[in-house]
């Protein structure tokens, strides 16, 4: 008898502790960004734009620098943004819907969408990077940055 309630018991903490930490994961540490707060740049090669943007949504999440997402639609398509090489738009939480990390990575590979540069260094080893839709579309993330600590420069 002793054995089967040890047994119940660790099983229910098991399921307890799993529930517990997929909350967190999927919930717990992120924040809805308001959108009367949000201003997104791009690098372009005169330097930093400021970007006309509506129908924003987003993310953040204090514990780790990567958990920033955001969407919105651009007024106006910059011409001359520059390129970010190997993007990698990183899966996010379930529920922030607008954002499709496979639906953008595809695009990104097929050249529907161009991965740009937002800003370089958001945060120490951390890029702000962004997929742009020519029909003014942008979905944005942090992605750790490939620097050679040798040279302070990207591979």
């Amino acid at each position: 008898m002793n054995g089967k309630l040890i047994g119940i018991a660790l099983i229910a903490a098991t399921v307890v502790a799993g529930a517990g930490m997929w909350y967190a994961q999927e919930y717990g540490f992120y924040d809805e960004i308001d959108p009367a707060d949000a201003t997104l740049s791009l690098q372009t090669a005169a330097g930093p734009l400021a970007l006309d943007i509506a129908g924003f949504q987003g993310i953040d999440a204090g514990s780790s620098p990567i958990r920033w997402r955001a969407c919105a639609q651009l007024a106006e398509v910059p011409g001359d943004p520059i390129p970010y090489p190997d993007a990698t738009p990183l899966i996010g939480p379930r529920w922030f819907s607008c954002f499709d990390a496979v639906q953008i990575g595809a695009d990104l590979e097929s050249g529907a969408a161009t991965a740009v540069l937002g800003q370089s260094d958001i945060r120490p080893d951390v890029d702000r990077v962004f997929a742009l839709y020519p029909d003014g579309r942008i979905f944005g993330w942090h992605q750790f940055n490939e620097k050679n600590p040798e040279r302070g420069v990207m591979d």
